[in-house]
């Protein structure tokens, strides 16, 4: 294409030539619309995302966002407030809401804005089906990789506590999301345990901070169950929930996963991969009231079967006693009677045994007499034998007889028999019997 160079030959030429005009500022901004409108003439349809989508009164302002090869590309979208009002019915009727990050297809007339020299677009229409598209789309390829990595029934294959009291809770704190599912548990009167992560649940961080919370809860053994709530919303606002990132702390917690996320038509990916998905917290409080109920109500139901069961042995047991003391009963009156008879017989054989003893005894004692009135001469015959001769080797024994004989005996001073040499000294004095008395002498050698 060639462009004319225009002439910078600044001579007399008039400044409203038709063939070279000169335009101010204003007039430029109404030639570029003029060329717009006639180079879409029916309006122009436009694909991107949403970003920093704000509400200035009743109108609304964002940018519509492309991330190409060739970079990033920006385009300026105003939704004024009477095509605003004629848009909300639609998007009403497919459950969307506008906001940052969502992918759409709108219609509108482009325009050029003198006050700000930019080029923009006025929105006059949205193609939901666009949108909802990219929705399942996105949420389909996120199943696909779940299922892929064996993570899609992880969370349903965990095992749930027979009495779930102890409850970890994914919400926003204040909302009636929040209300609904705690009134029900207090109304209860069961004795939950709650462990709350105060969470965002929409808008741009929500996705981040609803994943940390599942891992914080599920983690350290704290919890018996992790609940995810929030009300009824927008589609794409509660496309929140078809993040990868929640649906894989979800599959991974340690505990089993329930819930309640207030929409009653679509299933997001946190609900398919959740150990049980419920429609609403209401719904998801009445869930685990329930399972508490039911162990409650089974408790209960064994503890009456213990008693009954208990009763039944105890009467059978009772019986049982009362057979066994009434045997014991007769069979102890059977031993004492005949322990009576035998005592009986043994008193009559007391009686009558000491006479018998006592004949027998004066009848061994008479014939032990006899005999010893027999041998008693003997007996006193054989000790006077006995005595003579031991009279006789005393006899023989007596000092006196000895020293009849010639033998003599020599005490010391102080008495004590001498029977060595050594037991005096030169000077000391002795005494020696004999038979006819005794010599004392003083040693004056030895």
């Amino acid at each position: 294409m060639t462009v004319s160079q225009p002439s910078f030959d600044f001579g007399d030429e008039p400044r409203d030539d038709p063939t070279n005009p000169t335009y101010t500022v204003g007039e430029l901004a109404v030639a570029i619309n003029d060329q717009l409108r006639r180079g879409f003439a029916d309006g122009v349809w436009v694909t991107g995302e949403i970003d920093g989508l704000r509400n200035s009164g009743p109108h609304s302002y964002f940018a519509l966002v492309e991330n190409g090869e060739q970079g990033k590309a920006v385009l300026n979208v105003s939704l004024f407030a009477p095509m605003k009002r004629n848009l909300t019915p639609l998007l009403k009727k497919n459950r969307l809401d506008l906001a940052n990050g969502m992918k759409v297809r709108i219609f509108g007339q482009l325009d050029y804005y003198a006050g700000n020299g930019r080029l923009g677009l006025k929105m006059a229409g949205i193609d939901p089906r666009f949108t909802l598209g990219e929705l399942s789309q996105a949420r389909d390829q996120v199943i696909r990789r779940l299922v892929a990595t064996g993570l899609f029934d992880a969370n349903r294959n965990r095992p749930i506590p027979i009495a779930p009291l102890r409850v970890g809770v994914v919400a926003s704190v204040g909302t009636a999301a929040w209300h609904d599912f705690h009134q029900e548990l207090v109304a209860s009167g069961l004795g939950f345990q709650l462990r709350v992560c105060d969470t965002r649940v929409q808008g741009e961080f929500a996705e981040r901070s609803v994943a940390a919370a599942i891992g914080t809860l599920s983690r350290g053994g704290d919890s018996d169950v992790v609940v995810v709530i929030r009300g009824g919303g927008a589609r794409n606002e509660l496309a929140t929930f078809d993040a990868e990132s929640i649906a894989i702390a979800i599959a991974t917690s340690e505990v089993p996963v329930l819930t309640g996320l207030g929409h009653e038509i679509d299933v997001s990916v946190a609900d398919e991969v959740a150990y049980r998905s419920l429609k609403t917290p209401t719904a998801c409080a009445g869930a685990l009231i329930e399972m508490i109920v039911a162990y409650r109500d089974a408790t209960e139901q064994r503890w009456v079967a213990i008693e009954a069961l208990a009763a039944a042995h105890i009467g059978t047991a009772t019986g049982s006693l009362v057979d066994r003391a009434h045997r014991i009963a007769r069979r102890t009156h059977a031993a004492v009677e005949r322990a009576d008879e035998r005592l009986t017989t043994r008193r009559e054989s007391l009686r009558s045994a000491p006479h018998r003893q006592l004949a027998r005894s004066r009848g061994g004692l008479d014939a032990t007499a006899t005999r010893i009135v027999r041998r008693l001469p003997h007996v006193i015959a054989a000790r006077q034998r006995e005595i003579d001769a031991a009279e006789t080797r005393l006899a023989l024994l007596d000092p006196v007889n000895l020293l009849r004989r010639g033998w003599s005996i020599t005490r010391a001073a102080d008495g004590s028999v001498l029977r060595s040499v050594r037991g005096v000294g030169p000077g000391e004095l002795i005494t020696t019997q004999i038979a006819d008395g005794s010599l004392s002498s003083r040693i004056e050698e030895s």
